[in-house]
């Protein structure tokens, strides 16, 4: 039985009709999903949408508590709850399903707020000074990520003329290091402001490639 952790993170919604601004990166992971959960309609899910309830930015207080070498205190632990619960929900998770268009070349601020949130020292890295350059080691293990991505311009894969300007898909594949993930795998669309036959060919090749991931999986 697998436990998924879906999380989405775009500022639109996603729903069967024909409405305009639709969130792209949502209907692929509820594509995934769908198909997913035919082949393994045993699975348990977890929903975590950030548009819906933006984790809180950390802040000092969030860091000396994070921080903290003794017991901290009941304040410090209210400060730490979100992240408490966050975290949980990264621990149970076997496959974490996620959403991310492309906002100003990088992730949207509510998926960089929780990540900061879950990716915390002692609950999913370890820190020791004695292994010189590679202190930081992660403590969980075993999970897959599947990113579903969305970008308004085009050629931002590897090797592509806006490589250098992709700080979305490598950034999220290197933090999810700290997650456990050890399988990542990533599927997106493109051409999504020119609304013309080129980002209609992007997204049914990204949902080609859906069929094929989860046939993978």
């Amino acid at each position: 039985m697998t436990c998924i952790l879906k999380i989405d993170s775009s500022v639109r919604t996603y729903t069967s009709d024909t409405a305009k601004h639709q969130s792209v990166s949502r209907q692929l992971a509820h594509n995934f999903m769908t198909e997913y959960l035919v082949e393994n309609p045993d699975s348990i899910i977890i929903n975590r949408d950030l548009s819906l309830t933006p984790p809180p930015f950390i802040d000092q207080a969030w860091l000396a508590a994070s921080f903290a070498k003794e017991d901290i205190t009941e304040k410090e632990h209210s400060v730490l709850q979100v992240s408490d619960t966050l975290i949980a929900e990264v621990v149970k998770a076997d496959l974490i399903v996620m959403s991310a268009p492309m906002y100003n070349y990088g992730m949207p601020a509510v998926l960089k707020a929780w990540f900061d949130q879950v990716i915390r020292v002692n609950k999913t890295f370890s820190f020791d000074a004695s292994l010189g350059d590679n202190a930081l080691q992660p403590l969980l293990s075993g999970k897959t990520m599947v990113l579903l991505t969305s970008c308004g311009e085009h050629s931002f894969a590897a090797g592509q003329a806006r490589s250098h300007m992709n700080h979305l898909g490598p950034h999220i594949k290197m933090l999810s290091r700290y997650l456990g993930v050890e399988d990542f795998y990533e599927v997106g669309s493109e051409y999504q402001e020119f609304t013309d036959e080129r980002h209609t060919n992007s997204v049914q090749d990204a949902q080609q490639k859906i069929a094929s991931l989860v046939a993978k999986l």
